[in-house]
């Protein structure tokens, strides 16, 4: 579960903890860009609306558009009972700003006269709606946003609770021989795993310092997005979250245990045999470099154990940043950590 309040609908009676979500669609931005991006493949509503139908109840639809440009869309969409708003037949930027504007308008004024509406989804990759983002989030609203990706403004995903690329959805037709290519913010295969694996071990980690409690699953997936809103486990080829956290429970990366509720474990950091061995790289390191004038200084220290361990990086063990990896070190009785004036700097030594 994404959202930050639990669905609850039993026997058709809906409960006031349900999820109410209202879509609003920039039609001809994700028309247009999934024609781009996907090689002439038609937009299709339907993996949209699956996806929505996992985070809560849709109870508004509208897409805004001059429909005289849609005419094969405005069939799909009327099957799927969305409402189509018409935006008055303009040229080019004019028409754009009205259906920006009518679309921005509406949002607002469902959003103060509908207090049961929790969480509003906006359709389009378009930075100009970032202050409607903002503005629903001060209204205590949750906003996910839709967009395809060649043609979203790196501007907006940042902006909202969550980002769903289009073309990442179960579903979507690619056109013909697209592939998803990856990119530098997704890495692909093992390497991407491994970037994953070192944001979720900070993220634990974090967690764990600010929160005191145990770390649920849903709890660290809520924390996932928050950082990175276009975050889903889909891209790293997992088709659960439950499924990511039991491999890298596999790797002794994690180590799951029951929770309070069934499919939401308790979720912490593994004892790492790797992280004592990353240990003993730092302690061998300053050993080499001690001289009669004390230990080496703490910065360019890094450097130097990664000169013996290529692949390391402290984030992997759940440290935030290599100072705290060697107060860790420190913490164990391994090295001496001793600030410098005359260096600015700290000065590692062994005990």
């Amino acid at each position: 579960m994404t959202g930050d309040r639990r669905l609850c609908s039993l026997g058709g009676v809906t409960t006031p903890d349900d999820v109410r979500i209202a879509l609003f669609l920039d039609y001809e931005n994700l028309a247009i860009g999934t024609r781009d991006a996907l090689r002439g493949a038609a937009f299709d509503l339907k993996p949209i609306s699956d996806a929505l139908a996992e985070r809560g109840r849709v109870v508004a639809k509208r897409a805004y558009a001059d429909w005289s440009m849609f005419d094969e869309d405005r069939r799909m969409l009327t099957r799927n009972h969305v409402e189509l708003i018409e935006i008055p037949q303009r040229m080019g930027v004019v028409r754009k700003n009205a259906a920006d504007i009518k679309l921005a308008v509406d949002a607002i004024e469902l959003a103060l006269e509908r207090d049961y509406v929790t969480t509003f989804v906006i359709g389009t990759g378009d930075s100009d709606f970032t202050p409607l983002v903002h503005k629903l989030r001060e209204l205590n609203k949750r906003v996910i946003g839709v967009g395809v990706k060649a043609s979203t403004s790196a501007l907006l995903p940042p902006a909202c609770d969550e980002f769903l690329f289009y073309e990442s959805l179960e579903g979507v037709d690619r056109g013909t021989g697209v592939e998803a290519a990856p990119t530098a913010e997704q890495p692909s295969g093992e390497q991407g795993v491994d970037e994953l694996e070192r944001l979720i071990t900070t993220t634990v980690a974090g967690l764990q310092r600010t929160g005191g409690d145990a770390v649920l699953a849903s709890s660290l997936k809520r924390a996932l997005i928050r950082k990175d809103p276009t975050f889903s486990e889909a891209d790293y080829g997992f088709r659960a979250f439950g499924e990511l956290l039991r491999h890298l429970a596999s790797r002794n990366v994690l180590a799951l245990a029951e929770g309070p509720a069934k499919g939401d474990p308790v979720v912490e950091l593994a004892s790492n045999p790797d992280e004592d061995a990353a240990f003993g790289v730092l302690v061998d390191v300053v050993k080499a470099l001690q001289g009669g004038n004390g230990g080496p200084a703490l910065s360019g220290l890094k450097n130097q154990v990664r000169k013996r361990q290529s692949d390391f990086s402290e984030k992997r063990f759940g440290y935030g940043g290599f100072l705290q990896f060697v107060k860790a070190a420190q913490t164990r009785g391994l090295v001496e950590l001793a600030w410098s004036e005359d260096a600015s700097d700290y000065l590692v030594t062994i005990p």
